[in-house]
Parts: C-alpha cells; structure tokens; sequence
C-alpha cells in the first residue's frame, strides 16, 4: 500500500476503525454477559471474532487497520498511537481467551468423565485431581482477562473522546454518527452526547450536514433529506444546512425528471 493511497484512504478508515470498535464491543457484551451466567466462554465465539492467519476475524483485521492508521496519522499521531497499543492489547487478551475456552470446552468434560471412573488407582485418582486444579483455574484467567477487556475498552471511549475532534470534517464519520446512532449510544452509553459534542460543538448541526453530503454524492438522496432537516431542526438559520437542502432538492427534482 502507497503512501498516496493510505493517505487518501484515512477518513474511510477513521469510519470504519469507530464502526468495528462498536460492533466488536457489543459482541464482546453479550459474550461477557453469558460468562456471568455461566462462568464460562464459548471457543467458538473467539475463534470466530480472532480468526487465523489465513483467515482473519473482525478483531485482526480492526487491528492490523488501526497499526495502518497510527502509522500515518498526522493530525493526532499520539493519540492513534494509544489507540493502536490498547486494541492490540485486547487482540491479546481474546486470544488467551480463545486457548483457555478450548482448555475448558474440551477437556473439562474429559476430566469430570475420568473422576467419575469408581475403580481407578488411588495414585492416578490423585494424579488427576490434581491436573484438574489447573484446568479450574482458567476460570480465574478468564475472569481476569475478561476485566483487562473491559478496562481497555472503557479507556478506548476516553481516548475516542479525544481523537475524533481531529476528523470533524470527515463526512463519513458524520454519516455512521447520523445512520448508526443507536449502535454508537449503545456502546458509549451515557458518554455519547459528551462525544458528539467534543467533535461538534459549538455546531452540533454541522454533523447532519455533513453526512447528508456523503449521502447525496452515494446517491441516497431520501437518506440526505432527512439528514438536512434534522441538522436544520438545529439550526434553521445555518448557511451550510440551507446550501446542502437546495444541493439535495437539486438532485431530487433532477431524478424524478
């Protein structure tokens, strides 16, 4: 990949880096949900979002797109930084997850059908009693490798906070925030508001004119439309709102002619 490229590619990969951050945490929830329950972890689920070499799940390739990014970043180079270390760092730690979920799931059972066995020698009984201790504890490094998750992602919020206020202008960041907003308010929670403001104030509108834009050049012009009219509930008076209404008005009438 070229210089040239990556560079012209960076608000594509500001969208798409905040968008995987989203779908992967609430993933993460769920999952996290069901340990709670269960005090266990499904192999399945990490084999899944970690992936293999040859075939990389969403967290490789989240990533391998944020070392790309805080590679070339120049608006906030630190802060990319800190953003690429604490997403390989919870890459890390689902990859233990996924060995300690293979321990569990395959040899747990093992182990129970063994200690079950009425006649087995004392001195293997033992043997294996013992060797069972161990494959308990991976509920303790689960648990704790669960909660370093949880704290980097808490983080990951803080550091987004103060990050994408240096790509305000991304039109494809304003359209994830105006088409996937349920998604970014169930991850950020409460902190939600606190990050469009950080990005937008003291023009809140401008975000909706701004992924109306993105919207009217992909051609989804019923999308832009309302896209304009929410920014301009905002602010019915904004110049950039009232433009990009006649912009997208233009295109309408033009394609129903």
């Amino acid at each position: 990949m070229s210089k040239k490229w990556i560079n012209k590619k960076i608000p594509e990969f500001v969208r798409d880096i905040l968008r995987d951050f989203c779908l992967i945490s609430c993933e993460l929830e769920k999952e996290f949900n069901f340990f709670e329950q269960e005090k266990r972890v499904h192999f399945s689920f990490f084999q899944e979002l970690v992936g293999e070499e040859m075939s990389k799940g969403p967290l490789w390739r989240l990533k391998d797109m944020v070392h790309i990014l805080s590679k070339n970043e120049k608006k906030a180079p630190l802060l990319a930084q800190l953003i690429d270390w604490s997403l390989g760092y919870i890459f890390h730690e689902s990859m233990k997850l996924k060995e300690d979920a293979y321990q569990q799931n395959r040899y747990r059972p093992w182990f129970e059908e063994i200690q079950a066995q009425k006649e087995l020698p004392p001195q293997i009984k033992l043997t294996v009693k013992e060797l069972y201790q161990v494959l308990k504890q991976t509920s303790e490094s689960i648990e704790r490798e669960i909660k370093r998750i949880k704290f980097l992602q808490f983080h990951l919020r803080n550091l987004f906070l103060l990050y994408l206020p240096h790509h305000r202008d991304n039109e494809l960041l304003a359209r994830f925030f105006f088409a996937q907003s349920e998604l970014v308010k169930r991850v950020f929670k409460p902190s939600h508001h606190k990050l469009l403001e950080a990005i937008y104030q003291p023009d809140i509108a401008q975000m909706y004119f701004l992924a109306a834009k993105s919207l009217r050049k992909g051609g989804w012009l019923e999308e832009a439309q309302k896209a304009v009219e929410e920014g301009l509930k905002i602010s019915p008076q904004h110049k950039v709102g009232l433009q990009e209404a006649k912009n997208v008005a233009i295109e309408l009438r033009r394609l129903k002619s």
